[in-house]
C-alpha cells in the first residue's frame, strides 16, 4: 500500500468515525413531499414531539428558518407539522433537528412567576409590550402522571363569586367541571366573573381557538388590570396552526400544574376543550389517521382525559388547580361526541340556555340540567336540603308552566304548585346576577335560604 492510499483510508476512517459517534439529534435531513398540513422529510432520525428547523429560500417572509414539531412517521419518512404558515418553502429544503442538554431534541417553555401578569402565546412568546421573556426557568409540556391514591381529596368549596354556583352547583377546591353552551350565550362573560372574584392564588387562562378580538376584549374588559396581575394568559387564536393551538393548551395546564407543585391554589380556564379536539383531529387526519366518531379519529378521545387529568389537587398539604373547561356544543346539542365525553371525564358540568339568554336572563345557567359531581362532599346536610327543595320547586313550576300559560291552572288543586306559582318570581330574581356584581358563600346560602323561607 502506497502513502497516497495509506493516507485516503485513514481519512476515510475519521469520517466515518465521525459519522458514528454524530448524535442522531445533528443529523439534518430534507423535505420531500408538502401537503396540506403536513410536510415529509427523510434522513432525520429524531423521536415524536421533538422540535425542528426547516431552511426557507432566501427573502422569505418568516426569515430564514421556520420552526415545526414531528408529529408522525412512516418508515424512514417522518410527518412534520410547522408552528406558522410557510411561504418560501422549496423542494429538497434541510431540515435540523434542535438540540437541548438531554439530546431529545424536546422544545422548551418558559415557567415561573415571571410569567405574571403577562401575555403569551401557544409557543410561550410574549404578545404583551412588557418585553421579552429571558431569565426565566424552562421545562417540556410533558410532566410525570400523579398517582390517584396520592392526591389530596376534594373536601373544600371554593368561593366562585356567582350566586346560582355558590348555593345550587357548590365547586369545591381542584374540582374540574364543563362549561356546556352554544355560541353566543355568555360562556366569556361567565369565565371573566370567575376569573375576577374566585379566590386563588394564581389565575391561568388559555385562549383556545378563539377569535382574536376575543381575546383582547377577554384580556381588557372581562380579566381586568385587577385580574391580569395575578394570572397567566396562554392565547392560541383560531388563526395560528392546529399545532400552535394544541400546544396552548398543554401549555397553560402545565403552567398550572407548576404553580400547583409550589403550594399555591390555581384556577385554570380554558376557552375552549372543543377547540383543543377541533386542532388533535386536524393534525390527525393530515397524518394519515382514519376518522371515527362524527369525524374524530380515536386520538382525539385519547387526549382529552389526558389533559384533564392533569388538573386537580396535588398531595395532601400541597396545592391545587381547579379548573373550568368551556366544551362548545354545535347547534346546542348536548349529545355532541365532544361533549359527551368531556362530561364523562369532568366532575360536573354547567349546561348555559339558549333560552334563557334570549330572554335576557343572565348568567344563562340551566339548573336542572346542571351538577355538580363533588357536592355532596363538600357542603353539609342542611345546605344540600335547602339546594334539593329549590330545585324541586323550581323544577315543578317549569313542568306546568305550559298550563300556567294558557290559563288551564287554577290554584287549590296541588299545594306544591301553588308554592312554586308564588315564589317562581323570587326563584328566578335569585339565578339572576349582573356582571360586576359578586355573591359569597355564605351570601348565596342565605339569600337561598330567604327565598325558600328556611332558616339558613
Amino acid at each position: 500500500m502506497n502513502p497516497h492510499q495509506a493516507s485516503w483510508r485513514q481519512s476515510i476512517s475519521k469520517v466515518r468515525n465521525r459519522i458514528v459517534s454524530t448524535p442522531d439529534y445533528l443529523v439534518s435531513g430534507r423535505i420531500i413531499r408538502a401537503t396540506g398540513l403536513v410536510l415529509e422529510a427523510l434522513g432525520l432520525k429524531v423521536p415524536m414531539g421533538a422540535g425542528c428547523r426547516i431552511e426557507l429560500s432566501p427573502g422569505a417572509a418568516e426569515g430564514r428558518f421556520a420552526d415545526a414539531e414531528v408529529v408522525g412517521f412512516a418508515g424512514d419518512r417522518v410527518y412534520l407539522m410547522p408552528l406558522q404558515e410557510l411561504s418560501g418553502l422549496a423542494p429538497g429544503a434541510r431540515v435540523f433537528p434542535l438540540g437541548d442538554d438531554t439530546g431529545s431534541g424536546e422544545r422548551r417553555f418558559p415557567l415561573g412567576d415571571a410569567l405574571l401578569g403577562r401575555v403569551v402565546d401557544g409557543s410561550g412568546q410574549p404578545l404583551d409590550d412588557a418585553g421579552p421573556l429571558l431569565e426565566v426557568a424552562r421545562g417540556s409540556l410533558s410532566s410525570p402522571a400523579l398517582n390517584p391514591l396520592a392526591r389530596a381529596p376534594i373536601d373544600t368549596q371554593i368561593d366562585v363569586g356567582i350566586r346560582a354556583i355558590n348555593a345550587l352547583l357548590a365547586v369545591g377546591r381542584g374540582q374540574r367541571m364543563g362549561l356546556f353552551a352554544g355560541s353566543g350565550v355568555g360562556k366569556s362573560v361567565l369565565l371573566g366573573m370567575m376569573a375576577r372574584h374566585t379566590k386563588a392564588d394564581v389565575i391561568v387562562v388559555g385562549l383556545i381557538g378563539e377569535r382574536g378580538r376575543e381575546v383582547k376584549d377577554f384580556i381588557d374588559n372581562i380579566l381586568g388590570e385587577e385580574g391580569l396581575r395575578r394570572s397567566v394568559v396562554v392565547a392560541a387564536p383560531a388563526d395560528t396552526s392546529p399545532l400552535q393551538r394544541l400546544h396552548g393548551a398543554s401549555y397553560a395546564t402545565r403552567l398550572a400544574e407548576h404553580f400547583r407543585d409550589s403550594g399555591r391554589s390555581v384556577l385554570l380556564i380554558m376557552d375552549s376543550l372543543t377547540r383543543f379536539a377541533m386542532a388533535q383531529r386536524e393534525i390527525a387526519l393530515a397524518i394519515g389517521e382514519p376518522p371515527a366518531t362524527k369525524g374524530y379519529p380515536p386520538s382525539v378521545f385519547a387526549k382529552l382525559p389526558a389533559l384533564v387529568e392533569r388538573a386537580g389537587n396535588g398531595r395532601p398539604g400541597g396545592g391545587s388547580i381547579t379548573a373550568f373547561y368551556t366544551v362548545l356544543t354545535e347547534g346546542d346539542d348536548q349529545q355532541d361526541p365532544i361533549a359527551d365525553a368531556a362530561r364523562a371525564i369532568l366532575d360536573g358540568h354547567i349546561v348555559l340556555s339558549r333560552q334563557l339568554a334570549e330572554a335576557g336572563h343572565y348568567p344563562a345557567i340551566d339548573i336542572e340540567a346542571s351538577i355538580s359531581r363533588a357536592m355532596t362532599a363538600i357542603v353539609p346536610d342542611q345546605h344540600q336540603q335547602l339546594t334539593q327543595a329549590f330545585k324541586q320547586m323550581f323544577s315543578r313550576y317549569h313542568r306546568n308552566r305550559d298550563l300556567i300559560s294558557v290559563g288551564a291552572y287554577s290554584p287549590g288543586h296541588d299545594p306544591q304548585l301553588d308554592q312554586a306559582v308564588q315564589l317562581y318570581p323570587q326563584l328566578e330574581r335569585f339565578l339572576q346576577q349582573s356582571m360586576n356584581e359578586q355573591a359569597g358563600i355564605t351570601d348565596s346560602q342565605q339569600a337561598m335560604a330567604s327565598v325558600l323561607g328556611a332558616q339558613p
